[in-house]
């Protein structure tokens, strides 16, 4: 598998070279930006492209600096993406400023644009996960994999990877006591059983067991796992009950193994520990990790959640998946809306939580060699998102703070010098 060397910019000296001697754009981050989300796509293109830039943490929002030329200029044009062009001197001067040893910025190289995989069922709309619309929207490439390319072992082929709101307990999002009769659900499940059949697995939950271990495996060599909504802690709970049976027999029709809560190892988790399984099938909860939803407990205008600070220089990969124009962002919901503090572990970094409430929105740890993000909800701009909704359309909330969360995910492994090797 590939392993990654972050690499920060030492601080500034008289013979300092890496700034090159050509002209410079800076894209600024701040509340002067026109289109955020899209300026994650420039850049990361720009990479693509075989180019090199720099991160400027905590300067202007988390602005990016790069080499100015006519490919790029035309790219923040047509996109309507604020830019300012710089002289080499000026580039200098910014530059200075951030490396100063008594500011929490920092500046980060971005060396290499990482490889992009979704995992996602083929027949998946753009708009029924944020993470699609992100990378749609700010036009980075990737690939869509699902479960036989997991299990073939594809994911070696890709840096970084992002689960969509998937159930991984076999639960089939434990949508059963709602939507047991209607007819994407009953097709949905049957297109998870014949996939399992034809693997030559007895269930849907041992397949998602595998493809589990799969994924726990390509994030201890080195790979870069963000997760959203249910795809968090039924990720943890499959590994937590791995070998059990917790699916009720309403749903798969096998009985549950008994004495579960008991039985459940929090060593084999990534984030959560001292949890319990709800294995009722009229409740729409997996476990007691995600807090409980009550949608009159708090009207939307108050829901938020506010941003940790971190040392740039000292926490930088933090810092970076924390970039942003605001330090407040509102909230939204989904099958997993957050988390409650005490089922996290103490070896997770907080990265986002609701002040006054008990409930973490955005966390952030290593398993191995390698790292996971899990954010909890489902849509940034759409609050509750039911089924059935309409799309979310990504050219109304081109500065939105929720869903620049997920592009400095995207973006954040571009700051590691080496490709991971095979």
């Amino acid at each position: 598998m590939k392993k990654f060397i972050l690499i920060l910019l030492v601080p500034f000296l008289a013979g300092f070279t890496t700034l090159q001697a050509q002209d410079r754009v800076l894209i600024p981050m701040d509340g002067s930006q026109t289109n955020h989300l899209k300026a994650y796509g420039v850049i990361f293109n720009h990479l693509v492209d075989g180019e090199t830039g720099q991160w400027l943490l905590n300067y202007r929002g988390g602005s990016f600096m790069t080499t100015a030329n006519n490919d790029i200029m035309r790219k923040l044009r047509v996109r309507n993406v604020r830019f300012e062009a710089l002289s080499e001197s000026e580039a200098v001067r910014i530059i200075q400023e951030v490396e100063q040893p008594n500011v929490n910025m920092a500046s980060i190289n971005l060396e290499a644009a990482p490889s992009i995989a979704v995992y996602t069922p083929p027949n998946t709309l753009p708009w029924d996960d944020a993470v699609l619309l992100a990378l749609d929207y700010a036009e980075i490439p990737y690939d869509r994999i699902y479960d036989v390319e997991v299990l073939s072992g594809e994911l070696e082929n890709y840096d970084w990877l992002h689960l969509h709101h998937e159930d991984f307990t076999g639960q089939f999002g434990k949508f059963w006591s709602i939507y047991r009769n209607a007819p994407w659900y009953i097709n949905r499940v049957q297109q998870l059983e014949t996939t399992a059949r034809e693997l030559g697995y007895g269930s849907v939950r041992e397949l998602k067991l595998d493809v589990v271990h799969e994924v726990r495996d390509f994030v201890g060599n080195g790979g870069f796992m963000f997760a959203m909504c249910s795809a968090t802690d039924t990720f943890d709970i499959a590994l937590a009950a791995d070998g059990l049976n917790i699916v009720p027999p309403e749903i798969d029709g096998t009985p549950l193994d008994s004495d579960l809560n008991r039985r459940l190892n929090f060593d084999n988790t990534f984030a959560f520990e001292n949890f319990e399984l709800i294995t009722d099938p009229y409740i729409y909860e997996h476990a007691t990790i995600d807090i409980e939803v009550d949608l009159n407990r708090i009207s939307e205008s108050l829901d938020y959640f506010t941003l940790f600070d971190f040392s740039a220089k000292w926490d930088p990969v933090p810092t970076m998946l924390t970039q942003n124009h605001v330090s407040s962002i509102r909230g939204f919901y989904g099958q997993a809306t957050a988390f409650k503090r005490n089922t996290i572990k103490n070896s997770v970094v907080v990265l986002g939580k609701s002040p006054g409430r008990d409930q973490v929105k955005y966390l952030h740890g290593n398993y191995g060699e390698g790292t996971f993000t899990f954010y909890g909800g489902h849509d940034p701009e759409d609050y509750t998102h039911r089924v059935g909704d309409p799309p979310t359309d990504l050219s109304l909330h081109t500065n939105s703070p929720g869903y620049r969360l997920i592009l400095n995910n995207i973006l954040f492994p571009a700051a590691e010098k080496k490709k991971r090797q095979t």
